[in-house]
């Protein structure tokens, strides 16, 4: 059913206001990216093994509950974000087992901690895609960009929506950069190609050489002049 699911994320995304009230105020956390490892292993090991990264089983909980506790201590924990979208893609309620917040709330407290944190606004528009909000999707990946345009999987999701969209010569750029850049899957570039839309980048620019220094240049150690 996503009716509801619909009308909860229409409100999240309504107002920040709205979003806060909906999600709660935000405790003592810190930022996943430059996290000690030691402060990550006293969460991590306690409720985030690869059974909850997975969606299997929890430790203290159910996997919803591991994953909501590590995400209260680190917002934007990108894998804990993972499980999160992993799970809500098996409710269709907007509802985790065993976490007591609707499942776009991760999401949103993350950008709301974190704002520039490129990869929580990479996660947000994942999940605004898997429900059907492919504005808000757009919009949040256009804000990653802005955020880390080097990017790979930025780019290839910014390719992909405008691709699916039929938006081709708005998807070439991205998804040539995204192959530029390495991204491993192949799905952007076959739509293009069968869309008769794909180009081939034009090769990176080689390295300029560096000149030989001129015949009468001075040595770097040279001593200045008057000097022996």
């Amino acid at each position: 059913m996503k009716t509801p699911i619909l009308a909860l994320a229409a409100l999240l995304t309504a107002t920040a206001g709205h979003a806060k009230t909906v999600c709660g105020t935000i405790g003592p956390h810190s930022d996943y990216r430059v996290a000690t490892e030691t402060n990550l292993r006293v969460v991590e090991e306690r409720h985030f093994n690869e059974d909850v990264e997975l969606g299997i089983k929890g430790i203290t909980t159910t996997a919803g509950g591991d994953a909501e506790y590590t995400l209260r201590k680190f917002p934007n924990h990108t894998r804990a974000l993972n499980t999160m979208l992993r799970l809500a893609q098996r409710s269709s309620s907007g509802l985790i087992p065993g976490a007591s917040l609707p499942a776009e709330c991760y999401f949103e407290r993350a950008v709301r901690a974190f704002p520039d944190d490129s990869a929580a606004w990479l996660l947000y528009a994942r999940h605004q895609y898997m429900l059907g909000r492919e504005a808000q999707a757009l919009s949040m990946l256009q804000k990653a960009f802005e955020l880390s345009p080097e990017d790979a999987a930025i780019n290839y999701n910014l390719g992909l929506i405008y691709a699916k969209q039929k938006k081709y010569a708005q998807a070439l750029p991205y998804a040539q950069k995204a192959y530029a850049l390495k991204f491993p899957l192949p799905g952007l570039k076959q739509m293009l190609v069968n869309a008769g839309q794909w180009v081939e980048p034009p090769p990176l620019p080689a390295p300029a050489e560096e000149a030989a220094p001129a015949a009468d240049a001075a040595p770097v150690d040279a001593a200045p002049p008057g000097k022996p």
